[in-house]
């Protein structure tokens, strides 16, 4: 009987010290991993709002005020430059409080050729620095024309980018257009993709 109390005795120290709070790791926990494989389902129908969890699930066929973009007629517009590529695919950000001398890697993170990396503007709710950097950084690559052709895009069955999309249009741009297999269905169709790095 020793033996099994010794081993529950040392299950909780392990346990309880996963789960003590150190500074900085919280905000990187927060952040959703929608990196592996996409996920295999039934298309679900369109809701109403933003999606708020689970990112990595099946998508819609369809998002309301935008174009769905197939492999082809996204390599199209891409070959025609006529339109702002957007990638949305999270980024983890640096934890505070990290002890003098570490040194911290960003993980890299690979995206369709010429496309623009901003990254966690595709959750379903922003903090309004980050919705600020959003509504920013569209401003910019437009020119402030709200006509201009935007493409979002993130990975296969992520709804980070239908999110990104459906808030765009929000904003009140026009020529929205989302790539529902993202960088996955890109590659997979023969496109080139590169280093990102996200835009300031």
């Amino acid at each position: 009987m020793l033996l099994p109390r010794a081993l529950m005795i040392v299950a909780l120290i392990v346990t309880a010290a996963l789960w003590m709070p150190v500074a900085g790791t919280l905000a990187v926990l927060a952040e959703e991993d929608v990196s592996g494989p996409a996920p295999i389902g039934e298309a679900p129908p369109e809701p109403q709002s933003y999606r708020t969890d689970n990112y990595r699930k099946p998508v819609p066929l369809t998002l309301k005020g935008a174009t769905v973009l197939s492999d082809s007629e996204a390599m199209k517009i891409w070959t025609a430059k006529t339109a702002v590529f957007i990638d949305v695919y999270p980024r983890a950000p640096k934890p505070e409080g990290l002890p003098e001398g570490t040194i911290w890697r960003d993980t890299s993170h690979m995206t369709i050729e010429d496309a623009v990396w901003l990254p966690n503007v595709g959750y379903g709710v922003l903090s309004a620095d980050a919705a600020q950097y959003f509504q920013r950084n569209l401003e910019m690559l437009t020119k402030g024309d709200k006509t201009k052709p935007l493409v979002f895009f993130c990975l296969k069955n992520c709804w980070m980018s239908w999110n990104a999309a459906k808030r765009a249009l929000s904003y009140g741009y026009t020529n929205v257009d989302w790539y529902r297999d993202g960088s996955d269905g890109w590659q997979e169709a023969g496109g080139l993709v590169v280093d990102a790095h996200p835009l300031p």
